[in-house]
């Protein structure tokens, strides 16, 4: 069960009637989408009729009570479309083509802070509306839902797209699927209230936070098999590797501190501490290795960590209780899902200034940025 400085307003049952209408693209291709092999269909319509931008990189927003998915185009800022997902979509990223946007959703519960762990416990879940979105960029919908196991949150995607790692909270576990199949490989135990997922830039291996066990399963990212267990400060949220892959980065929420982690010797060999009203959540590293992104929840700001030195270097006011956070390709602007704000804080991370606030759904929980592909131009 989640604590009290969780993403915000989680536990409130947020039903999603599934809709079955082809999309407004969909009719001017004249064609109708088909729900492709593996997983379950899911025909969600785009609510949106404006082209995709001709920019570089798009952002995506996962608007947890909206059930919505949000795109951005870097070059202006601007929302370019909203359109549904599925129930309580949450973690979410880009495919390395840029074609497709996965987003975890789930059936379980939402609890306020305020309602007991037993209260909430008495909650339906409805287990068949968990899964991972998988949404086609250029038509903007859901293509099919894949199993992601129960109550997914967080996962990561292999450097080639064709496998997803995936943290299930409720049942302290992680599941492998194979993207093309549409099936779970591997469903591997990892720890208490699984969440943070990351694969290391070789794809070697994939860290998985474990919130109540207070560490990192480190797992063999072909195999599934736990091959160690790293030892961190209360609450893991997220994790970052540095691009060598030498330096992982791990937030304690509960701890208020950020453990430096030498990889290949499974240790942390570091821990930074933040001021008493920042609650460590997500974490990006910069393209170059020279910084480290960590955005601090109630604290309402994102601060700067020097990777040399491992002191906190600079800091960023943006919305409430900043969650997901993610970083251009060149690493020049980062954006941040302030989810009681219903918007996403732009950062200018040269100057460390907010350069725009962008209006999304309601609750936004994470952010994911990736290519523009072509077909998401016409």
């Amino acid at each position: 069960m989640l604590t009290e400085s969780d993403s915000p307003a989680r536990r409130l049952i947020v039903p999603l009637a599934k809709t079955y209408i082809v999309g407004l693209l969909g009719l001017a291709l004249g064609c109708k989408e088909q729900p492709a092999l593996g997983g379950r269909g899911d025909t969600a319509g785009s609510t949106a009729a404006q082209p995709a931008p001709s920019g570089d990189e798009l952002a995506y927003v996962t608007n947890e009570d909206s059930q919505d998915l949000t795109v951005i185009d870097t070059r202006t800022d601007s929302v370019i479309a909203t359109f549904p997902v599925g129930t309580r979509p949450r973690g979410v990223k880009v495919s390395p083509d840029g074609r497709t946007v996965f987003v975890a959703l789930s059936g379980s519960p939402k609890c306020p802070p305020s309602m007991p762990d037993e209260q909430c416990e008495k909650l339906k879940a409805d287990k068949s509306k968990d899964g991972i979105a998988e949404v086609d960029v250029a038509a903007r919908k859901v293509r099919r839902v894949l199993p992601g196991g129960s109550d997914p949150e967080q996962f990561d995607v292999s450097s080639d797209g064709k496998r997803l790692y995936i943290a299930n909270e409720d049942a302290a576990t992680a599941s492998i699927v194979d993207v093309q199949k549409g099936t779970i490989d591997t469903t591997v135990k990892v720890g208490a209230e699984p969440e943070g997922v990351r694969v290391s830039p070789d794809g070697k291996i994939v860290y998985v936070t474990a919130e109540s066990d207070t560490s990192i399963r480190v797992l063999d990212a072909a195999t599934g098999a736990v091959k160690a267990r790293i030892k961190v400060d209360r609450r893991p949220r997220d994790v970052a590797f540095s691009p060598d892959g030498k330096r992982a980065y791990a937030t304690a929420e509960v701890g208020g501190t950020v453990s430096v982690i030498d990889v290949a010797a499974n240790r942390v060999i570091a821990t930074i501490p933040f001021s008493k009203d920042a609650k460590p959540m997500g974490v990006r590293v910069s393209p170059d290795g020279h910084r480290v992104y960590v955005a601090t929840g109630r604290g309402g700001t994102v601060e700067v960590i020097d990777a040399a030195t491992n002191k906190i270097v600079g800091s960023v006011k943006v919305g409430q209780r900043p969650w997901g956070i993610a970083l251009t390709h060149d690493g020049k602007k980062l954006y941040t899902a302030n989810g009681p704000s219903n918007d996403v804080s732009v950062v200018d991370t040269d100057k460390l200034t907010v350069i725009a606030t962008v209006p999304v759904g309601k609750i936004p929980w994470g952010v994911a940025i990736g290519p523009a592909p072509a077909g998401s131009r016409k």
